[in-house]
């Protein structure tokens, strides 16, 4: 629901604000990010679905939802490539799939934007983000994620995972976008 942080799309209680406390306490690298929900009970039980029990159908339904909010918007900011955030390795192969990868495909094909899988590599196997504080998910991430292959001439991204909470992951990412040449960085 409205009124949203202009920068996480997360709710804030004022519409006088413009953003949140997280977003006014720390610089962000990426431009937006266009949050669909907010992270509570009922979405929480929805993800773990998807994750643990293959429940793969929710992804198309959850793209369909985001098209529909923010594919004007989307659009408008014209991005080249969606990269979804990758997942390690071993946790693909445990799980089968990238729950990213997949909402990034949906989203994708609605728009009509390619997605690159590759376009950054998960080389760190982390702890579970939601087991930590906000200073130790920012220390989990560190060096978790590096470049991979972006076509050339990239220059806008959007960047889509399936759970934004405190924003450390779409941090670290954007900062490996930002080194491979990404100017701007959009999530969802």
């Amino acid at each position: 629901k409205q009124p949203v942080c202009h920068r996480c799309g997360k709710e804030i209680v004022s519409a006088a604000a413009e953003y949140c406390p997280d977003c006014m306490r720390r610089k962000r690298t990426f431009e937006r990010n266009f949050a669909l929900l907010n992270y509570d009970d009922t979405a929480r039980r929805s993800m773990a679905a998807v994750k643990y029990k293959g429940r793969r159908e929710y992804l198309a339904f959850y793209s369909q939802a985001v098209c529909l909010r923010y594919g004007r918007i989307i659009r408008r900011a014209a991005p080249d490539v969606i990269v979804p955030v990758p997942v390690h390795p071993s946790r693909k192969r445990q799980r089968g799939f990238n729950q990213a990868e997949l909402l990034g495909d949906h989203i994708g094909k609605q728009l009509g934007i390619p997605v690159c899988p590759d376009g950054l590599r998960r080389v760190k196997k982390t702890l579970p983000q939601k087991e930590l504080n906000q200073e130790e998910r920012l220390k989990n991430l560190q060096q978790a994620f590096v470049p991979g292959n972006l076509p050339e001439g990239t220059r806008t991204v959007l960047l889509v995972d399936d759970i934004y909470t405190t924003g450390s992951t779409m941090e670290a990412c954007a900062q490996a976008l930002k080194v491979m040449g990404a100017e701007k960085i959009y999530g969802v």
